[in-house]
């Protein structure tokens, strides 16, 4: 019966255990086009060489982004999953979540673990009156999870999410670590390229934010690794976090696409005319010329040499008799 009920925790365990899969751009959903393709849903260890992008299969595709887009990357339990029936990551898994970077010669081949690596985005509790993570609020918002790409140089890169799950975290080694890539080309005018740190290697295991023991009364929380380029988390909020989501869930697919987003070009900034200038000076109004008089019946109206009337009263014409003389008829 033990063996059983074992048997039956580790099941239940591992229904908890999820990957990242999914990336929209802008809006685009791209499905899984340009993912490095996790072999489970298992977490990985803190030594490990697969932390960088966990043991995973490289795409053939590489997505495109540029500074200032919005970029939303998505969890879910098992394979292809889209539902928000389920938890992204559940079993109450709570912890931080963190975005990475790393600039690479090729997307398609770069070994992720000998890479280069630096932070843009990071979320921790967010509250701590009651206490609510990140991982929570990813699963409100049913997995997905939003940043925007700052000011970096144009280039290949790897795009690295990262959940801590922290349930177990109070004893060495039993904090869980869920990461996941995408092959990205980035274009644009960015030039930042920021300082870097390993993978594994960023984190300690002695590191406050990964042993931690999260079921006691806390009420602060030390997110593991290095400073965000180009953002600053909010502070921990002393009231409670709304749960409503920011997604919209009612629009969440079911498909899963495998095509990457089209590329999202600047706008064209429309063409404005410029007004002609004022001048001081008023316009010139000609004045109409003067009223001629008009001829009346059977008067003369034209020929050689004649200098009065030319125009008839209605309802008479000016018709020419000979080359010296027209008369109103």
């Amino acid at each position: 019966m033990k063996a059983i009920a074992s048997i039956l925790l580790l099941a239940a365990s591992a229904a908890a255990h999820s990957t990242w899969q999914q990336i929209w751009i802008n809006g685009v959903d791209g499905g899984t086009s340009c993912l490095r393709t996790p072999a489970s849903n298992n977490p990985i260890s803190l030594s490990q060489s697969q932390l960088a992008c966990n043991q995973a299969t490289n795409s053939p595709n590489v997505c495109t982004i540029k500074p200032g887009d919005k970029v939303t990357v998505e969890m879910h339990q098992q394979p292809n999953q889209r539902s928000c029936r389920n938890e992204a990551l559940g079993g109450n898994h709570f912890g931080p979540i963190l975005i990475y970077m790393a600039r690479v010669s090729d997307a398609k081949t770069a070994n992720a673990a000998g890479s280069d690596w630096f932070k843009i985005h990071e979320s921790g509790m967010v509250s701590n009156n009651p206490v609510y993570w990140a991982v929570q609020v990813l699963n409100d918002n049913c997995g997905h999870y939003t940043f925007t790409v700052p000011d970096v140089a144009p280039g290949n890169y790897l795009l690295r999410a990262e959940a801590i799950a922290l349930h177990v975290a109070s004893g060495s080694g039993g904090a869980q670590f869920y990461p996941g890539c995408w092959q990205i080309n980035v274009i644009g005018n960015g030039s930042a390229r920021p300082p870097t740190v390993k993978i594994p290697g960023a984190y300690s295991a002695n590191h406050p934010g990964i042993l931690i023991n999260i079921n006691r009364p806390i009420s602060t929380y030390e997110i593991p690794g290095p400073a965000p380029y180009g953002y600053v988390a909010p502070p921990i909020a002393n009231t409670k976090w709304p749960t409503t989501a920011t997604w919209n869930t009612a629009l969440q697919p079911s498909t899963v696409p495998t095509v990457t987003p089209p590329v999202n070009q600047e706008p064209v900034p429309p063409v404005v005319t410029q007004p002609p200038p004022v001048t001081s000076q008023p316009p010139v109004v000609q004045p109409p010329p003067p009223a001629q008089p008009l001829q009346t019946q059977f008067g003369q109206c034209g020929g050689q040499g004649w200098n009065g009337p030319t125009q008839c009263v209605s309802p008479y014409t000016c018709r020419s008799t000979n080359q010296w003389y027209a008369q109103c008829i």
